[in-house]
């Protein structure tokens, strides 16, 4: 069905490049590498994303964690450490994929700034992969005789599948949920630690039974697949905690809430005289929510309120969205604290000039890189250990009965218009 190129793409860079070069610069580098090696090209197939720029890294070479998003590179890449190799990290990503593909580049983007901050012993190889499960577990598989940790897959079906699969012999990573309530047989080596909209929603749920917000609790979003989980995640967890909920879908057209549902909306408040509302939508539709129903209900939401990048705050081409002041949200250390240890530690993803970050590749891009920190640690033979992570404070655990996952996220608060962390009092 498809070819994987098993040799590798390595280089020995004659220039020491930094975090940012110039045009130039970056032509001069490519040109060098390609006298020097000549082409090794992959023949992986047609997949998930647009790959990144990778290669062999020497002491004190910074590579490129991201081109401005949306360039690609060469598919498969084998990145050796500086020291002599004692683990080998096998990571499967979909980088040509019309649905995944630009996803799968930010997460290798933050696996190769990740490698390059740690200096670790730890070889990487990537590997472009097709994105159904029969391709991406046949390339699994074959990967198996020659990696230590996997990391991947990247989507929610191929996780499922190979987690129903047989196939798992070494600790594996993998970069996404499974499905809201989907079951899955828990190998003791598969660990799941992708980003889900469904967590976000289940933690906004102990957020309100924390700030003790009695009264009826009203989950809001529209027919949106996204918003639907998150509004059931977050029923589900409300209702355990022994809160009546109920779940209210909103009519929206071209993204956007219609008139006369939000006015039905505007009676319904008013009969029903609910606490707090949980609103499973973006930021734009909170905005013409919060327009119509007032500022009087405190309302709780996710990441997808906060549109922009933490890079974007002082842009001047930032938009303000002071419609949103009072309302909560969480969302990653990477997209609201700039002074956080780890945020500090790694490289912002490159853009190009003049072009706006985006805010989900970004989260994408810090899961990247807590995803490298994780295998390096169980790499080290760490069984039960908590990372302080730029995607939230992580707890991780392997055990013969299975693995444990778990994220805790930044609570933020919308002041002057823009998404900020609270403090430790909810301040």
């Amino acid at each position: 069905m498809f070819g994987l190129a098993w040799s590798c793409i390595v280089w020995e860079t004659m220039v020491r490049v930094g975090l940012v070069r110039s045009a130039t610069n970056c032509l001069l580098a490519a040109l060098m590498r390609v006298l020097w090696t000549g082409f090794c090209l992959s023949t992986a197939a047609n997949t998930t994303a647009l790959a990144q720029q990778g290669g062999a890294l020497t002491p004190g070479e910074v590579p490129p964690q991201v081109r401005a998003q949306g360039e690609a590179s060469p598919p498969t890449v084998v990145l050796h450490p500086a020291k002599t190799a004692v683990v080998r990290l096998t990571v499967l990503l979909p980088l040509q994929s019309d649905s995944l593909g630009r996803a799968a580049a930010a997460v290798r983007a933050g696996i190769l700034a990740a490698h390059e901050a740690e200096r670790s012993e730890v070889a990487v190889t990537i590997i472009e992969t097709g994105d159904t499960p029969e391709e991406v577990l046949a390339v699994y598989t074959k990967a198996l005789a020659t990696t230590d940790i996997m990391l991947g897959p990247l989507s929610r079906s191929v996780v499922a599948a190979l987690a129903q699969s047989d196939a798992v012999h070494v600790p594996t990573i993998a970069l996404a949920q499974p499905e809201f309530g989907q079951t899955l047989a828990r190998s003791p080596l598969l660990l799941t630690m992708g980003l889900a909209v469904e967590e976000e929603a289940r933690q906004a749920a102990d957020w309100m039974a924390a700030d003790k917000t009695g009264g009826k609790l009203l989950a809001v979003a529209t027919s949106i697949h996204w918003q639907r989980r998150a509004a059931q995640a977050f029923s589900a967890e409300a209702q355990r905690l022994g809160r009546d909920t109920e779940v209210i879908e909103l009519g929206s057209a071209g993204g956007y809430l219609e008139a006369a549902a939000l006015m039905q909306f505007r009676k319904q408040l008013q009969e029903m005289k609910p606490a707090a509302l949980f609103v499973s939508l973006d930021a734009v539709q909170t905005r013409q929510l919060r327009a119509v129903i007032g500022e009087d209900l405190p309302i709780y939401g996710t990441s997808q309120l906060n549109p922009q990048a933490l890079a974007e705050h002082n842009n001047a081409r930032a938009e303000a969205m002071p419609e949103l002041n009072g309302v909560r949200l969480l969302d990653l250390p990477w997209q609201l604290s700039p002074d956080h240890p780890a945020v500090m530690a790694y490289p912002q993803m490159a853009a190009a000039a003049k072009q706006t970050r985006n805010a989900d590749l970004e989260r994408l891009y810090a899961l990247g890189i807590d995803a490298f920190r994780v295998a390096r640690l169980v790499a080290a033979q760490r069984k039960q250990f908590e990372l302080d992570g730029v995607t939230g404070k992580l707890v991780i655990g392997f055990n013969p009965a299975g693995t444990h996952f778990e994220r805790m996220e930044t609570r933020a608060i919308y002041r002057d218009g823009k998404a900020v962390p609270l403090d430790a009092s909810g301040k």
